[in-house]
This record gives structure tokens, sequence and C-alpha cells, in this order.
């Protein structure tokens, strides 16, 4: 694989995608995952064991909650993560354990802020819309690189599109890159965004969006 995609989702649109399991969603962004582009499964013999990030678990469940599940002791969702992405990223030094995959992914959380870059730019969840150009812009202004902002589309007799998911590019070095499209890769990303019967896909430049404040 050649980068790494971080992937931040939004709450309360993963649990308008999905209303029936979410419990009081958290009204900020949260880790969905760290993913290398190109590999899945990399290595099935290596179980996730949730005693290895026992230091992290206060983090890992203020940063990267399962948001569809809320029982604290549940970590079905790190281990679905850790097996599918964490294996594969561990060809990586600094990603080579449990422990520094997830508390590199914290880590790296932090040092993007997405929900303080958001605020100073004056986007916040709101009953108005949005326009995906200004939300692109304010972005790429902050962090020096074109991110990839997913969007659920307008249902039935809607006009915009609701935000579900930033993703932000890192090469093997760890420095943030454009998040270009793969070239002729395979779908594996676009595998993790199918929740329920709704899916999330790249947002469209021209609708008004939508970044909601509460599940409705």
């Amino acid at each position: 694989w050649k980068k790494l995609y971080f992937a931040h989702h939004w709450p309360v649109t993963v649990c308008k995608m999905n209303a029936n399991d979410c419990h009081d969603p958290p009204k900020y962004w949260t880790i969905h995952g760290l993913w290398p582009d190109r590999a899945e499964d990399c290595n099935r013999t290596w179980h996730f064991n949730v005693t290895e990030i026992k230091d992290l678990l206060s983090d890992m469940r203020h940063y990267w909650p399962d948001v569809l599940h809320s029982s604290l002791n549940r970590t079905q969702f790190w281990k679905h993560e850790w097996d599918k992405h964490g294996t594969c990223a561990a060809t990586l030094e600094v990603l080579n354990s449990q422990k520094k995959y997830f508390g590199k992914a914290i880590e790296l959380y932090q040092h993007v802020d997405l929900n303080g870059c958001l605020l100073k730019a004056g986007i916040k969840p709101s009953s108005s819309y949005y326009k995906m150009t200004a939300i692109k812009e304010a972005l790429t202004r902050f962090y020096g690189v074109t991110p990839k902002i997913q969007c659920l589309p307008p249902e039935e007799g809607e006009k915009a599109q609701t935000i579900g998911q930033i993703e932000f590019c890192f090469t093997k070095e760890l420095q943030l890159v454009n998040c270009t499209a793969r070239e002729g890769g395979s779908n594996a990303e676009q595998a993790h965004l199918k929740l329920g019967t709704s899916e999330l896909s790249v947002c469209n430049d021209t609708l008004p969006t939508y970044y909601p404040s509460d599940v409705q």
C-alpha cells in the first residue's frame, strides 16, 4: 500500500443512516478508522486483544467510540478495524502493534483537530445549509491539502446532501497529502460506508449541504 486514509465520521449522520442502534451520539467528529489503501485483512492470525490497549481505553471511548452500539465494554468496532486495517498498517514500524496503531491514530486525531478547524472556519452544525465548496476551501486552506469529503445523498423529496465523513490522507512517513482519487484501485474503501440501507459517497459540489446537529 502507498498511503493511509484517516477517516473521521460525524456521529449524528451515522445515526441518521442507522437510527435503530444509536443513542445520544457525540456532538463532535470521531474516528472511523486508519486505513491503508489497497489492503484488507492482512494477517488473520494476529487477533485483537483489548488488554494491549488498556492504557488507551479512556481515549478510545472518547475519540473512537462505536457510535452505533453505545455499550462501553463493546470492543467489536475496534476489533473489526484492527483485523481489517491494523494488521495491514503494521508493516510500518510506527504502527506495528495494536498499542502503536490505535495510539498513533489518536495522536493523529489530536494533531488534525478537525473539530477545532471547522469551528475556526465558522462551520458548525446548523439547520441552514452550507456550500460544499466553502467547506472544502476552508479545510484546504487550513491543512494545505485536499481531504476527501463524503455525504449521504439527498433522500427522496430532499434537496440537500448530509455531510457524514471526512478523510485525510497521509504518506507512510505520516505527512499529510492530497486525497486524490486512487489510481484504478479496488473499491475497498467503498465497502466501508454502507450502513443499513443508505451509504456515503463523495459529496456533490453543487448540492446544498446539511451538517446536522441532531438525529432527525
